[in-house]
């Protein structure tokens, strides 16, 4: 690596330590060295922790990095198949950590990165501390200060796919505020915080470690500089802190764990040879890792098999054979297409709600007289739909349930890889305690669905508590939603026997979200494909 004509390394500790040409801190003025780290994004102005994972993800002078589609995280049996890649950032105080971040994200340019802050989990304050506090004589530079059950029990559950909850600190009243921040779907988590690399239990969840090693004088100004211009510190009381917490902590606990990374970057964000190796790296870890859907195999898998128990299909009375002869004939005008389509999904939801769980509740008549009844047993009762044909349920839905909940998943068949990507989703609060009304007009192969029960899943809803209900599937579809996840109920109207080459249903409605809202459908039109979101 010492052939790079503006870079050298230097072998410490079993990582490497990367430098570009100029790095000596005896060249200029701290006031000059300053503005060169971060010369393409703006300043920092923060005064409560940062935990970010919506789009937009940073905005610099070039452009603005959004998420794209997040494609399955999970194998055909609806299991976690792979991690998110974890990078631990650690280092001083001011030492340029978020920079590097902001820097690593922009230059990777994938979808669906977490930036993580160890400044949320400082413990919660009693009086006494709060005193302190605002006196400069609490220590908040020690271990200690940190929750770090908190933090390992999230990180964790982060790692392996799953909604978390991130408690949001403000740095002007030293506490927590109300609300904590819902993070969720992570192809690639950035974790830092001064003390990334102080807990055993931590490290163990870290791919990779990296530690910004920047000049102690270059630290001190910027502390300067943002304790007093973002969280209204004085000089003194900040010059009294550094020198009785900050200073001996970063020699005591924070130093010494620069021999536990694999990369020390001096001089933070303006090190780029640095962080373009570093997005090497982890651009090779996210390919290794990378899960390709066979869709034929998955087809082929479940063929002749009997349709599963789990599977509900409405009663095909002549009513309800003559609204499919009607929503199937291509001749229907799109008025006749709603109306009847709309009394269709009023019979499903009807019938998908005879499956939730019920209780002997007794009333008395107005006549003076007991009834032996039932009332629905459980929490709440919330509708999700997947985007766009599975909100043409929710009025049905509504329309049966009062005041119902209402999340939204928009899910979008990759046209290069026919895989499904997960691109925008909105879940009411609290959604692990409830039974779940998942709505989606029709299924052909079932990605989008096994897609959307793993979201549900992974915010921790009950399988058993989820229902699917379809106006028209595939059994490839069933089979497919079935396998992954024997515990949720299906629900539909009518079950079509066969999926053709392009994985749409035979005999088939169409594309039933054309249909229903006018549009066109392009050429290579799937059951399975949904349209931009309309949020």
């Amino acid at each position: 690596m010492n052939s790079h004509p503006a870079f050298s390394g230097a072998r410490i500790s079993g990582c490497w330590a990367l430098r570009s040409d100029g790095s000596s801190n005896s060249e200029g003025s701290l006031d000059r060295l300053l503005p060169a780290v971060a010369t393409t994004l703006s300043p920092r102005k923060r005064t409560t922790s940062q935990c970010k994972s919506e789009p937009p993800l940073l905005r610099t002078n070039k452009r603005t990095i959004y998420t794209a589609g997040r494609p399955p995280w999970y194998n055909e049996h609806g299991t976690q198949s792979k991690e998110a890649f974890v990078i631990g950032l650690c280092g001083g105080s001011a030492s340029g950590k978020t920079t590097v971040a902001r820097k690593i994200i922009e230059a990777l340019d994938v979808p669906w990165v977490v930036l993580l802050s160890m400044d949320s989990f400082y413990k919660v304050l009693s009086v006494e501390e709060q005193q302190l506090a605002k006196s400069n004589d609490y220590n908040f530079d020690h271990p200690d200060a940190f929750d770090i059950t908190l933090l390992v029990h999230t990180l964790r559950k982060l790692k392996q796919g799953k909604s978390v909850k991130i408690p949001v600190y403000d740095f002007t009243i030293h506490g927590r505020q109300k609300e904590w921040k819902t993070v969720y779907g992570a192809s690639v988590i950035i974790f830092e915080g001064i003390m990334s690399f102080a807990d055993k239990e931590l490290l163990k969840l870290l791919d990779m470690k990296i530690f910004v090693d920047t000049d102690s004088d270059i630290r001190l100004v910027r502390r300067l500089h943002r304790d007093i211009t973002e969280r209204g510190r004085d000089i003194e009381g900040v010059i009294k802190q550094y020198n009785k917490f900050v200073k001996p902590a970063f020699e005591q606990y924070i130093e010494p764990t620069m021999r536990l990374a694999d990369i020390v970057v001096p001089r933070g964000g303006g090190n780029m040879v640095a962080i373009d190796l570093i997005v090497q790296h982890v651009h090779s870890q996210l390919e290794e890792r990378k899960l390709r859907w066979d869709m034929a195999a998955l087809a082929s898998a479940h063929q002749s098999q009997p349709l599963p128990e789990t599977l509900s299909v409405l009663e095909s009375t002549p009513q309800v054979r003559g609204m499919h002869t009607i929503i199937r004939n291509k001749e229907t005008s799109r008025d006749e297409f709603i109306f009847y389509s709309k009394r269709l999904m009023r019979l499903l939801i009807e019938h998908a709600l005879s499956f939730l769980p019920f209780q002997i509740c007794t009333v008395q008549t107005p006549q003076g007289q007991d009834y032996d009844g039932r009332s629905f047993h459980g929490k709440r009762i919330t509708g999700v739909s997947i985007l766009r044909a599975g909100e043409t349920m929710e009025p049905a839905l509504r329309a049966v349930c009062k005041d119902v909940r209402i999340g939204k998943i928009l899910i979008q068949t990759n046209q290069d890889t026919g895989e499904p990507e997960l691109h925008y989703l909105r879940l009411p609060k609290d959604i692990s305690e409830d039974h779940v009304i998942l709505m989606d007009c029709t299924v052909s192969t079932g990605a989008a669905a096994m897609m959307a029960v793993r979201v549900l899943l992974d915010h921790d809803v009950q399988e058993d508590k989820i229902f699917l209900v379809s106006l028209l599937m595939a059994e490839m579809g069933v089979h497919s939603v079935a396998y992954a996840f024997p515990q949720v109920k299906i629900i539909t109207t009518a079950v079509d026997k066969k999926v053709n080459d392009l994985f749409h249903i035979i005999p088939g409605i169409g594309n039933f979200g054309d249909r229903y809202f006018g549009t066109d459908a392009p050429p290579d039109w799937s059951d399975d494909d949904l349209d931009d979101p309309c949020y």
